[in-house]
């Protein structure tokens, strides 16, 4: 009797091994899919709200049909998008930009704000900008403890005459979990430690609060508790032969 209980209790602990090994299976593989899809879905709505009030009701496809068609408002931002690049490519767009950006340069308030945008745009999307592309490790807050940051362009002018001797880096320390705020500070290349990954793993390393380390392979985790399940269900088999 005493034997039979035990491979009672092997079972039922195999059985309940298993099931917890395809549930984390299936949250592994749904859990990115769905997370995906509702970040893309909101975006979409978003983008569509946004066009929605500048589209004449007649053009709107929910007025001959009776649902809204989703990714309308974002296919006619980008082909207004598309439009306004090509207009500006040509003589007559550079001149009416020209043209806006001296009505904004006079504006006292709207000024500061319109360069600094207009210079973190350009810096983004230029082929040959200046964005981030290294990443690095910064001794901060203390000694000791380091840091990932982000690198950009060298201090020029007037702010690399009054840093002190040697050569300076920018640097951007974002915050975990919301990597869009941080510090921004100068310093010394020598006392950084550049790292061979990518800004896209650096930035996943810290939405992820050093859970999801650079060159993880989810794949691996996945077919890993796909082996753990097999075996758990080999092990059961046995049992139930007897």
């Amino acid at each position: 009797m005493a034997a039979d209980a035990e491979k009672l209790s092997a079972s039922q602990t195999s059985a309940a091994g298993r099931i917890r090994n395809y549930f984390l299976t299936g949250l592994v593989v749904a859990g990115p899919v769905l997370i995906t899809a509702y970040l893309s879905w909101s975006f979409i709505n978003w983008v569509d709200d946004l066009v929605r009030p500048f589209i004449p009701a007649m053009y709107r496809p929910e007025t001959y049909l009776p649902w809204p068609i989703p990714g309308t408002g974002l296919v006619i931002a980008f082909f207004a998008l598309t439009m306004l690049g090509f207009l500006t490519a040509n003589l007559v767009g550079r001149t009416l930009v020209e043209l806006g950006e001296s009505v904004l340069n006079r504006m006292p308030i709207v000024r500061p704000v319109y360069k600094t945008m207009k210079q973190i745009f350009e810096t983004l999307f230029s082929k040959d900008g200046s964005s981030f592309r290294t990443v690095a490790l910064a001794e901060f807050p203390s000694p000791g403890m380091w840091s990932l940051v982000f690198l950009s362009q060298p201090p020029v002018g007037d702010l690399a005459a009054k840093l002190p001797e040697g050569e300076h880096v920018s640097c951007f320390l974002p915050c975990t979990p919301n990597p869009t705020t941080g510090f921004f500070f100068y310093a010394k290349k020598a006392d950084l430690i550049e790292l061979d990954i990518t800004v896209e793993n650096a930035m996943t390393l810290l939405i992820s609060a050093g859970m999801v380390q650079p060159g993880a392979d989810a794949h691996k985790k996945l077919a890993q508790l796909a082996a753990t399940a097999k075996m758990a269900q080999s092990a059961k088999s046995p049992v139930i032969a007897k």
